[in-house]
């Protein structure tokens, strides 16, 4: 099954037409201008769409590009700039190696035929953009995520941040949890606000028990981008998973529905817990339009951490 089919409209991105649906691309140098952004944007729907028919099974590459993206650009600390997706540095040990970076390595496995056929666009370019593309196309073009290309590739992972930096699933107990989460995101310059929308991320893909330990998706829609993932952590009643497939859960703590179908981590759960949290959280599951202009924001933002563009020459008498 197609990527496109999982798309809000149902309307053959083709018959859309790819222009309608573009990126907002602001070149920032010289090279980054001779990319042809209408074609890299294809290929990556091409390979999600490919992807999803070998599957045959309803998932796809969707949430993984966006966790790509999200992973290369999550290391950012605004106290001293490093980190961030500048460099591409997932592609190198330490980062590689991380255990939050697990099966990661198919996502950019994946891409590398894109890489390819477009040699003129950095890496740290092109994973970020998989992501903001992966966004797009999954919410039938309804969130925009404003994009620039300029990011540069670094040859090895020599200054890659320390390990650590990305945000975890658990703590231990639930006001740990909600500390960890603010603290991760406060380090890289985000407001409560902001912090809700990008876990709406949570809306694509599902959790593997080889790569995380935990299980499942979070919505019945894991290949569409919507505000689901908060319409679910509000109205349904979320249980400490007991067991799985008639046998006794050994996997770490996490929450699922009545079903058993869906999932939720400790760190989601917080989200509801935490007051100040909850109440974002209400908003974004009755407002979707609200949820898609803060997300295309704040996901846009943080592929932008600690990237050094160009200065417009406007602004150098600013």
């Amino acid at each position: 099954m197609a990527f496109n089919a999982f798309a809000r409209t149902a309307v053959p991105l083709t018959a859309v037409g790819i222009a309608t649906m573009s990126l907002t691309v602001e070149p920032a140098d010289a090279k980054a201008a001779n990319v042809d952004l209408k074609a890299v944007r294809k290929d990556i729907i091409d390979t999600i769409d490919t992807n999803a028919d070998k599957r045959g099974d309803g998932t796809a590459l969707t949430g993984t590009f966006v966790r790509l993206a999200w992973h290369c650009a999550g290391t950012y600390a605004k106290k001293d700039n490093s980190g961030g997706s500048n460099g591409a540095r997932m592609r190198f040990s330490p980062e590689a190696k991380w255990g939050a970076n697990a099966g990661l390595d198919s996502a950019r496995g994946a891409l590398e035929p894109v890489k390819a056929k477009h040699p003129e666009i950095s890496y740290a370019d092109l994973y970020t953009l998989a992501g903001a593309v992966a966004i797009e196309e999954s919410s039938g073009g309804d969130c925009k995520v404003p994009f620039r290309l300029g990011r540069e590739d670094f040859t090895s992972g020599e200054t890659s941040p320390p390990d650590g930096r990305l945000p975890d699933a658990d703590k231990g107990s639930m006001p740990k949890t909600i500390d960890h989460i603010r603290d991760v995101f406060n380090r890289m310059g985000f407001s409560d606000r902001e912090i809700v929308a990008l876990i709406g991320a949570h809306a694509l893909g599902r959790c593997h028990t080889d790569a995380s330990g935990y299980w499942g998706p979070w919505t019945n829609a894991e290949t569409t981008f919507s505000n689901e993932y908060f319409r679910l952590l509000v109205e349904e009643e979320w249980k400490l998973k007991k067991t799985h497939n008639g046998k006794k859960w050994t996997g770490p703590e996490q929450y699922e529905d009545k079903t058993g179908n869906l999932m939720m981590l400790p760190s989601d759960i917080a989200f509801i817990k935490d007051p100040k949290f909850a109440e974002i959280v209400k908003i974004y599951a009755k407002d979707e339009a609200a949820f898609f202009k803060d997300f295309g924001a704040a996901f846009s933002k943080l592929l932008e951490l600690g990237v050094p563009f160009p200065k417009p020459w406007w602004k150098f008498w600013a």
